[in-house]
C-alpha cells in the first residue's frame, strides 16, 4: 500500500502543488506560457490529475481534456518527486514513469517544478504529514 491514503489525498497535495505553481507569480507565466496540457495517472491510490497550463486550471478525476503530455507513475514516486527525490529523465529510464507525447516539454518545465519543491514540503509539514516527507 502507498503513502498515501486515498485519493483525495494525491489531489490534495499533488494537485495543490500544481495549484500553486500556477499561482505563483514566478512560476505560473512559465507554466502558462508552456501551452502544454499535462495529465498524470498515478496508481496506489488510482488517480488522475490533470494541468490545463495555458488556462491556469488543474482538474482532478477524469477530465474531458486532451492532453499533449501523459505521464504514469504511482503516487508515491509522485510524491518522491515533488521532494525533489526522483529525477524524472532517471526514472522514465528505469520504467518507473511512463510518458506518452512529446516528454521534451515536460522535461523543460522540469526546472520551473523544481521551484515548487519547497512548497510541497510546507505543505506536508504543516499538515503533520511525516509519512509522506519521509517517503
Amino acid at each position: 500500500m502507498g503513502a498515501f491514503k486515498d485519493d483525495t489525498e494525491v489531489y490534495k497535495y499533488i494537485g495543490g502543488v500544481f495549484e500553486n505553481g500556477l499561482a505563483d507569480p514566478d512560476v505560473g507565466p512559465k507554466l502558462k506560457s508552456s501551452g502544454v496540457v499535462l495529465q498524470i495517472t498515478y496508481t496506489d491510490p488510482d488517480s488522475v490529475v490533470t494541468v490545463d497550463m495555458p488556462s491556469g486550471e488543474v482538474h482532478t478525476g477524469q477530465s474531458s481534456l486532451t492532453p499533449h503530455v501523459e505521464l504514469f507513475m504511482s503516487a508515491d514516486t509522485g510524491n518522491r518527486f515533488w521532494l525533489g527525490k526522483v529525477n524524472l529523465s532517471v526514472a522514465m529510464a528505469k520504467g518507473q514513469v511512463r510518458a506518452k507525447g512529446p516528454v521534451s516539454k515536460i522535461l523543460k518545465l522540469v526546472p520551473a517544478a523544481k521551484s515548487l519543491f519547497p512548497t510541497y514540503e510546507a505543505m506536508l509539514e504543516r499538515d503533520g504529514r511525516d509519512d509522506l516527507l519521509k517517503a
